[in-house]
């Protein structure tokens, strides 16, 4: 995933109301800018850290600019939870993911019963629902999901195991949105539920794929598949 316009540099002041941030540009000029993520970004908070920013030219946007990474502990990390589906959108397709290689077909954000997947994909006569969810998170070294509670993952997993017991193939796709972390665990500190339940639904046939991402200011790419522990 390339971004489609140089992005803008500044330094973080705080993060508000989840979805708001203050940002001092380099030119000095104080703005607001969007900030697309609503978990607790745990780990990925740093005052006085350097951001990168897209700009929208939409007059009808309260807020022009749209936080898109942050630089920590030697390297960018992407905030944008929404990049992470087009990321693994493109790398399913293109297969540079071992496990999820080989599909005729790929689309993305499929209904499954009353829930809806973030990719869905055909192999032959196999039929796959994957779901997507975008990592942060760095816990004594280690990439980790969720940064908080979270019952709406909870039922992500559930509902795959329910595709996979109905024949469907399932696998659930952890995008790891820094580079700065080579292992991934589920964070049981944070919700011992989701962990349980993760664990829960493997043994029941839903795979657990972890991709590692290289990331700059031109773009994200998923390059390798991460080792992981559940």
């Amino acid at each position: 995933m390339h971004f489609t316009q140089e992005l803008t540099q500044g330094t973080l002041l705080k993060r508000y109301k989840r979805f708001l941030a203050d940002i001092t540009l380099t030119n000095g000029e104080l703005v607001t800018a969007h900030c697309p993520n609503s978990g607790s970004m745990k780990t990925c908070l740093e005052n006085d850290a350097p951001v990168l920013l897209s700009h929208s030219s939409n007059p009808s946007r309260k807020n022009a600019f749209t936080w898109e990474l942050i630089y920590l502990d030697g390297g960018w990390v992407c905030i944008n939870t929404q990049h992470a589906n087009t990321v693994a959108f493109e790398a399913v397709q293109a297969g540079v993911i071992p496990s999820l290689s080989g599909f005729n077909l790929v689309k993305r954000e499929v209904t499954f019963g009353d829930s809806r997947f973030d990719l869905y994909a055909e192999r032959g006569d196999e039929k796959w629902f994957i779901e997507v969810k975008s990592v942060t998170l760095k816990l004594n070294g280690e990439a980790s999901f969720p940064d908080s509670v979270t019952t709406r993952g909870q039922k992500h997993l559930l509902t795959l195991a329910e595709a996979k017991s109905q024949g469907y193939h399932t696998a659930m796709l952890y995008v790891l949105m820094r580079s700065d972390v080579q292992f991934f665990r589920p964070a049981k500190e944070i919700d011992p539920v989701y962990a349980s339940t993760l664990k829960e639904v493997a043994k029941k046939g839903v795979e657990v794929i972890v991709a590692g991402t290289t990331i700059t200011p031109r773009g994200i790419i998923i390059d390798r598949e991460i080792p992981f522990e559940i």
